[in-house]
Parts: C-alpha cells; sequence; structure tokens
C-alpha cells in the first residue's frame, strides 16, 4: 500500500527546493499526463467529449473538497472574474467591508464598479467592524501576502447578525486547509496555487437560490442544455450554477482534474499536517537566526520581513521563494521535505 510519502515521491521530481506554492504549485506526473493526451486529442482532431467530462469531473471533486453538492459550484477561469460578477450584484451605494492588502483579485472589482461604498479595515478587526449598513463582506481565508488566516467562524457570526452576505477566496488555502462553503455565501478559489493545476480554472461557489447573482457572463456552456445553446439567446439557463459557468480552458481543466485526484487520495487533513510540520519548522529555525515572521498561527505560509531584497540570490542558488514587500515569502506543500526548510534556513544564516 503506498504512504503519503511514497505517493508524493512518485509524483513530483523538482530540479530544485521549490518553496513558492503561494504564487503557483507543481504540476504532478499524473496532471501532465493528462495534459499531454489532451493536446494529443487536439492534435489528432478526435472528439472533444473527454475534454468536457474532465470539467464535469474537476467540478465534482472541488465540490467534495468545499463540502457542498456539485450543483452549487461553477467552474470559469479567474477569481477576478467571479469577483466582478458579486460585484454587479449589488445595488448601488450598498457597502463593501475588506480586509486592508488583500489580493487585488478579490476586492478591485467592488472598486472598479465605482458607485459601492468600500470600507477597509485591518483583516483582524474585520469581523467586528461588520455593521447593520454592510451588504457584504469580501475577504481572502489566508492572506496572500502573509499567510495570515482570516477568523471566518467570527466573520459568518457577525454577518450574520447583521444580514451581510460573505464572499471568501480561498486560493490560498485550499488544498490544504479544510474548506466547508456552506458556512458562506460565495466562495471561489484558483485552481492554479494548492491545488496544483495549471493555469486558467477557478471555481465559485454559490447558494442553492444563486444568491441574487446575475449570469451577466453566460455563454452557451450556462444552458441547460449547452449544445442546444449555441445560437441567439439562451432560452433556457441551466437550473444548477452551472449558469455562471464561462467557456472552459479545456486544457486546464483536463490537467486539474488529475491534480485534484491526486489531492484527495492524500487527504486534506494529511496535506495540512504536514504542511504545517515544515512552516513551523521553519519559524523555529527562523527564531534561532534572529528572525520573526509575521504572526500567522496554523498558517503553511510563513512571511519573514525584511528578507524579500534575498529572493534573487536564493533563486539563483535554487531556492525558490517570493519577494512580497520587502518580505520573505516561503510557502510550504505536500512535496516539500524537512531537508527543504533546512536547505533555505542555511542559505539564511549566511
Amino acid at each position: 500500500m503506498e504512504t503519503f510519502e511514497s505517493l508524493v515521491r512518485s509524483e513530483f521530481a523538482p530540479k530544485n527546493t521549490f518553496l513558492n506554492t503561494a504564487s503557483s504549485g507543481l504540476l504532478p506526473a499524473r496532471t501532465v499526463t493528462a495534459l499531454t493526451e489532451a493536446t494529443r486529442i487536439r492534435a489528432e482532431g478526435r472528439p472533444l467529449d473527454p475534454l468536457f467530462e474532465d470539467v464535469e469531473r474537476a467540478r465534482e471533486a472541488f465540490a467534495r473538497l468545499a463540502a457542498v453538492p456539485t450543483h452549487r459550484v461553477a467552474a470559469g477561469a479567474s477569481v477576478s472574474t467571479y469577483s466582478g460578477l458579486v460585484a454587479a450584484s449589488l445595488p448601488a451605494g450598498a457597502e463593501v467591508l475588506t480586509a486592508e492588502d488583500d489580493f487585488t483579485s478579490v476586492v478591485n472589482p467592488f472598486h472598479a464598479r465605482g458607485d459601492l461604498k468600500v470600507r477597509i479595515v485591518p483583516l483582524e478587526r474585520l469581523a467586528e467592524s461588520v455593521r447593520p449598513e454592510t451588504a457584504l463582506v469580501a475577504v481572502s481565508a489566508a492572506q496572500s501576502a502573509d499567510g495570515r488566516i482570516a477568523d471566518l467562524p467570527a466573520l459568518r457570526e457577525a454577518a450574520r447578525a447583521h444580514e451581510a452576505r460573505t464572499y471568501v477566496d480561498f486560493s490560498q488555502a485550499a488544498g490544504w486547509l479544510a474548506m466547508d462553503a456552506t458556512e458562506h455565501d460565495y466562495t471561489v478559489s484558483t485552481g492554479f496555487k494548492w491545488l496544483l493545476g495549471p493555469h486558467g480554472a477557478a471555481f465559485l461557489v454559490v447558494p442553492e437560490d444563486f444568491g441574487a447573482l446575475t449570469p451577466l457572463l453566460a455563454g452557451w456552456v450556462a444552458g441547460e442544455i449547452p449544445w442546444n445553446s449555441c445560437y441567439g439567446p439562451i432560452a433556457e439557463l441551466a437550473h444548477s450554477a452551472r449558469r455562471f459557468d464561462i467557456s472552459p480552458a479545456l486544457f486546464t481543466y483536463a490537467g486539474l482534474r488529475a491534480s485534484l485526484s491526486l489531492i484527495e487520495e492524500l487527504g486534506v487533513a494529511a496535506i495540512h499536517a504536514h504542511d504545517l510540520s515544515l512552516a513551523d519548522r521553519f519559524r523555529a529555525g527562523l527564531a534561532t537566526l534572529g528572525h520573526e515572521p509575521v504572526p500567522a498561527p496554523g498558517s503553511a505560509i510563513v512571511s519573514v520581513p525584511g528578507l524579500g531584497p534575498k529572493q534573487p540570490a536564493l533563486s539563483a542558488a535554487g531556492i525558490e521563494v517570493s519577494d512580497r514587500a520587502g518580505h520573505l515569502r516561503a510557502s510550504f506543500h505536500l512535496y516539500n521535505t524537512p531537508a527543504d526548510v533546512d536547505r533555505l534556513l542555511d542559505a539564511l544564516s549566511v
């Protein structure tokens, strides 16, 4: 029987010390195989039915990870697209509460409307800042820049108390942090980070009643019977969240379907334990070097103020991390090992 370690090693063989999953994850071997097969289907002129089936298999797998029924999941291309869809559903003058320095794709569409009242507060004060006038709270479950985890239970209770909706981006959390999309009005996640897929896929989870969203971006794939919706206005929108689908990048979803199968085989709980053990090892090592990371307990992302300028030299030495506004950001995922952590610490000690 395969263990966590043996299964991971059979899927990944990085040529460097890759600690940058918060930017993009590595592709598993099974995903590379799926992408190769997808290109062959196109090159050889075979029917594309298997690729459209991959979209549905990926949707189903994500629904299981998000703990929601499949009919609540829409398949699209990016977080910003779905942020724009949620923003478009709000009436003029509505108040949107966001966290300071949250990821642009989450918050900018609300600013771009021009007629919404966007209020920005520190992440730690988000729940206490919800008020009767608040129509929507938009936040990332884990902050991209430094890995801080939002207090989603507190936010949920505050939002319910004031009848506000919540929109939560799980792009930096889905795949290593347990996710229950039933606890929020809308959730979104891209697929190319911790879910280990290619670029170009994102999932939106909506309420059973669609949460007042209008399918402004609906094309033929949003019809109840897509192949009967190719010409003229859509006569019958999908009865499910598929009405919010965007014409899929078929190669991307072919790869993502394979990546999600690996996440499910390993289990998010096991991945979570693995990732946090490495992040905590790095935090402990930083303390011995006299460095203090941004406080982000329970996060697989570690951000160290002042060390960002070391990123180019680390990259040249074969260690991939990020420089985020002068902070060195390291992110630890299932393919990383204690040796990876120690190599980074050794490089920082010089």
